[in-house]
């Protein structure tokens, strides 16, 4: 059997002078698995997102991303492995307004050669890999051009998509994308983004509060069952 793509054990963290955030176990997610990851506020979401991409070091255990201890990276070689191997769509998004809509896709392709050279091996060239993945998440060719804050919330979130996926990173993590979409669309969009994952041969990560997704996934855990320092309130 393969290893999985992520692998964490006895992870802990805690912010300075706080309690306990994340006690995890044990954790493990499959190559090319769908993962529906739910949680109340304060339960430490964000926090293990941040871990996972290696924004935060653990205070304690394995984090293991593709066979690569993270702990062991210095922050430098965190911040490159991210790049490479992780794409992120935002709750919010976190398009650059003043840019067009093809360049927020090819932004991951600036700070990450590996995903530039998949992007080029894959459609040919990084800007054909954009337009390509805009095509395929329903944007039309005449809005690829315009900048990114003309568009609407949902043509703004098929933006944001293709960037996390542009170059096939391994791993898409994804933290509440669809919070300001009506339910139709929300099902609509996740399927699309399960698409282009499966397309990709990526895992996808995705964090909610709105359970009703949850069955769309191969698998879904609440964070409360898998962490056992989760209380409430806390502070993320």
């Amino acid at each position: 059997m393969s290893e999985p793509l992520l692998h964490l054990t006895d992870v802990g963290f805690a912010w300075p002078g706080q309690p306990a955030l994340l006690d995890i176990p044990a954790f493990s997610l499959a190559r090319g698995e769908t993962l529906f990851l739910h949680g109340p506020s304060g339960s430490g979401k964000t926090t293990l997102l941040g871990l996972l991409g290696g924004v935060h070091r653990a205070d304690r255990g394995s984090i293991r991303l593709l066979g690569c201890e993270l702990g062991g990276l210095s922050s430098a070689a965190r911040d490159r492995f991210r790049a490479d191997h992780s794409g992120y769509l935002f709750q919010q998004f976190n398009l650059l307004p003043f840019l067009a809509v093809r360049d927020n896709v090819t932004l991951p392709c600036r700070f990450s050669r590996l995903r530039a050279e998949r992007a080029r091996q894959r459609h040919a060239g990084v800007t054909q890999a954009a337009t390509e993945l805009l095509r395929r998440l329903g944007l039309p060719d005449d809005l690829h051009a315009r900048r990114a804050s003309s568009l609407s919330i949902g043509q703004q979130q098929r933006v944001a998509a293709a960037r996390a996926l542009i170059g096939q990173p391994e791993l898409v993590i994804a933290d509440e994308p669809t919070s300001a979409l009506d339910a139709d669309s929300r099902e609509a969009f996740i399927n699309l983004l399960f698409e282009e994952c499966r397309a990709a041969q990526a895992s996808l990560l995705f964090v909610s509060h709105d359970r009703s997704l949850a069955p769309l996934f191969d698998r879904s855990l609440s964070l409360l069952d898998l962490n056992r320092a989760a209380r409430l309130p806390e502070i993320r």
